[in-house]
């Protein structure tokens, strides 16, 4: 039953007091109708006995306090999903925005979702291609799995967003594949160039966008996300689709929850964010998994700017707690001109192991990985040492380790956001690299697969 009030009391935008309500629950969606007929939408955000403090998504502006009415809804906020939203683009409170007609729900879904069972989860274990060598080579993608992408101010990551969206698939040619991509607090200017994307790339037919601009209400940042995910759990689960979530940037997110935190004059944590920020992140990014008895898997790629670029700001912190990894970008690449600029040796993906190998990608990926990391880091260590003591120091095996980290560099890390690799490729290249090395030092390559994959004009020792 519809309750509705002409007993508020105070506003200080964002925030709505209204005294004597009854029934009202927290999260509860409500609608405000101005003497003029105008209709604002808003949501409980505290119960205090007969006092609800609401949140508006839009301005205060005009609101009269005899006048207006406030009506409780009964549900929380949510979103009216069917298969035609693949190809569209939302707004951050899922009303389209590309000029096409209202979705036709077959449901509509409370866009908090439902937690899912510990017991029910089904464990990641299925490749998924990006075209990106770094993250397929060195730190692949499962299905199923949380990898965040952590970013600073002013590097490529929106260019990387838009390269995974256009171009992840899983290989198997039955499954049916999908993105839902939100893009959460950004430019006008940055929510045109994702659209745009898509549409040259014809990578919207099989995408949900939902766009949340910087200009918008803190409180729809915060809803953007889930509306996100809503869409892409109906599609999973109901429609036994694969779908990849990319979400960015979830620092924009929240900087919306200290906002709102701030303005219901919580006790802050660590920098003045809320202190249940990681019990809010966890809410979204658990979302993302396979389900026991289900065909369909979410597979959540979070990209978000580190402040300052430290990593050990709660944002990035309390994310690498929840996720399975993450992948790095490197400023000093991006320098030198390498894109996507990812710094391999502290990225990770903890799940890469279950995704690889014979029926996955193949035989040789886990041994040539491991076997490239280790001369990478080699590399990398010779280099060092050179700007230090010269290169009359290091011994020529050095300065072979020395050339391979600048090959690998250029040819491996190094590719066009337009280049889109199989795995094949990117084993091969990591072959030809290696083949820079005397053989003696792949030690962490079966020597099967040296006769069987390196380059037979490789050198032998």
């Amino acid at each position: 039953m519809i309750k509705e009030y002409k007993t508020i009391r105070e506003i200080a935008s964002p925030l709505m007091m209204v005294s004597q309500v009854e029934g009202v629950t927290y999260d509860e969606l409500a609608e405000i109708q101005l003497p003029n007929g105008e209709i604002r939408r808003c949501k409980v955000l505290e119960v205090d006995g007969g006092t609800a403090v609401l949140q508006l998504f839009e301005s205060a502006a005009g609101i009269n306090l005899k006048e207006s009415r406030v009506r409780f809804l009964g549900h929380s906020l949510e979103l009216g999903v069917s298969e035609d939203m693949l190809g569209r683009v939302f707004d951050g409170m899922g009303k389209p925005i590309d000029g096409g007609p209202d979705i036709l729900a077959e449901a509509h879904l409370d866009i908090n979702g439902l937690p899912m069972n510990p017991a029910a989860r089904d464990y990641p274990n299925e490749f998924i291609q990006t075209g990106v060598s770094t993250i397929d080579g060195l730190n692949t993608l499962v299905r199923g799995q949380k990898l965040p992408i952590f970013s600073g101010s002013g590097l490529p990551h929106a260019a990387l967003a838009a390269q995974l969206a256009r171009q992840a698939k899983v290989l198997d040619e039955n499954s049916n594949f999908a993105v839902v991509f939100a893009a959460i607090g950004i430019t006008f200017e940055e929510s045109e160039y994702f659209v745009q994307e898509f549409r040259r790339t014809g990578a919207i037919d099989r995408a949900v966008i939902f766009a949340n601009l910087a200009n918008d209400p803190a409180v729809e940042r915060i809803a953007t996300p889930r509306m996100a995910l809503t869409a892409a759990e109906y599609l999973a689960f109901e429609k036994d689709m694969h779908v990849l979530v990319i979400l960015t940037d979830i620092t924009n997110y929240a900087e919306a929850l200290r906002e709102i935190s701030a303005a219901k004059k919580e006790v802050p944590g660590r920098r003045g964010y809320p202190g249940y920020l990681y019990t809010d992140l966890a809410t979204m990014y658990e979302r993302a998994g396979r389900r026991i008895g289900k065909e369909g898997s979410i597979t959540m790629v979070p990209i978000l700017t580190m402040p300052e670029d430290d990593k050990t700001h709660p944002i990035p912190d309390l994310t690498g707690y929840i996720t399975e990894g993450q992948i790095i970008l490197s400023r000093e690449l991006h320098r030198r001109g390498i894109s996507p600029p990812v710094d391999v040796l502290p990225s990770l993906s903890r799940l890469k192991d279950k995704g690889v190998g014979k029926g996955k990608t193949r035989e040789d990926h886990s041994d040539t990985m491991n076997q490239l990391f280790a001369a990478y880091a080699r590399g990398k260590d010779a280099k060092e040492l050179m700007t230090i003591l010269g290169e009359a120091a290091l011994t020529d095996l050095d300065k072979l380790y020395a050339k391979f980290a600048d090959e690998f560099d250029k040819r491996y890390i190094n590719q066009s956001n337009e280049i889109d690799r199989s795995i094949e490729e990117t084993l091969t290249i990591g072959w030809e690299l290696l083949s820079l090395l005397p053989t003696s030092e792949l030690k962490r390559v079966r020597p099967q697969y040296i006769e069987k994959y390196l380059p037979k004009n490789a050198k032998a020792e």
